[in-house]
Parts: structure tokens; sequence; C-alpha cells
């Protein structure tokens, strides 16, 4: 069997969004979006169709930005910023059912709001068990009380990492600048290589 040749230094690393928090927080909140739909918003309506959409967008854009790293920094950033502005809505969403409805949403002092913010619960059934939970301990707060504030937490949760996410890009854009510059600079060392070679010839 040929031996495989070395990967080409041309493209950077990408992909691995599985291990971003940005994608894991987003991806949790796609499935609790699609469980709080079934159960409170009716079937088939604009908002209903909205807010999946939205819950996905903010998820599969952090996963094509991640692969496209590779080969575009400023598609990475613009997909990033993508995700980001859906879960921006997305959250816009969930406030408006609790405002709708008349349901209490808890503010940034509630400590029941930092519960679940400290829990970092990593998948959705977690989720619904700790909030049933919550009802058995408060049950002054209704169970639609509870799941609206638990989408618009976890999605501002997930907004606030895409942002941290897109930050950090744009900085490591500025210091170490995008696929081009990194296609210039092994051009010039593969240059520089091979001059040194016939030199030593």
């Amino acid at each position: 069997m040929a031996e495989r040749p070395p990967n080409s230094k041309v493209f950077g690393k990408s992909g691995g969004f599985e291990k971003l928090k940005s994608y894991q927080v987003a991806e949790l909140v796609l499935d609790i979006t699609v469980r709080f739909v079934k159960r409170y918003i009716e079937r088939g309506s604009r908002t209903n169709e909205q807010m999946v959409q939205a819950a996905r967008s903010g998820s599969r854009n952090i996963t094509e930005g991640s692969i496209f790293s590779a080969t575009s920094k400023k598609l990475e950033m613009n997909l990033t910023n993508v995700a980001k502005s859906s879960l921006g809505e997305l959250k816009k969403d969930y406030a408006a059912f609790l405002r709708h409805n008349k349901l209490k949403q808890w503010g940034s002092n509630d400590p029941i709001r930092q519960e679940l913010v400290d829990k970092r619960f990593a998948d959705a059934d977690a989720v619904a068990h700790w909030g049933r939970d919550v009802h058995t301990r408060f049950p002054e707060r209704s169970v639609p009380e509870i799941a609206g504030n638990i989408g618009f937490i976890l999605a501002n949760v997930a907004y606030g990492l895409s942002d941290r996410q897109l930050q950090s890009l744009g900085r490591d854009f500025e210091q170490n600048g995008g696929f081009s510059e990194r296609l210039y600079q092994v051009r010039n060392e593969a240059r520089k290589q091979r001059s040194g070679k016939e030199k030593g010839e």
C-alpha cells in the first residue's frame, strides 16, 4: 500500500465544532425548542416554524462556520454572526411567549435562573427533569412559566457564547489574517526551502 502523503500546510484546522461550547448549548436549545413548540405553540403557525428555524440556524451555522474555517475565516465569522442573530431572534420569541401569556420572566437576580445556568445541562431530558423538580419545589411557578424561562435563559446563554466566539474569531483574524495570508506564507516558505536546497547542491 502506498504511503499516505503528509497533510498540506495550506489548510488550517477546521471542524471540531462538537467541542465548541457555543455549539453544544445551541444544539441543546434546538432540542428544547422542538419540544417546547410541540406543547405550547400552535402547530403550523408562523411562530412555531420561526422558533424551530431560528434554533436550527443557531446550531447549524456554528457547525458550517467551523467546517469552512480551513479556507475562509471571513465565511466562518459571517456564519457565526448568523447563528448569533438567529439565537437573538429566538430569545425574543421566548420573551414574547412569556409576555403574551402574562407569565413572569425571571430576572437576572432570580436564584432559580442562576441555578439553571450553573447546572450546565447536556441534554434535553435532564433539563425537563430539572423543570419538573422546580415546579415541585416552587408550585407557584407554573409549568408554562418554567418552560418559557428555560428556553429564554438557555437561548440567552447560547447567544452570549456565540458572541464570545465571534469576538475571538475577530481577534484571531486581526493577528493572523485569513486563508489568503496563510496561502502566501506557505508559498513563501516553500520557495525558501527549494532555494536552500538548490544552493546546497
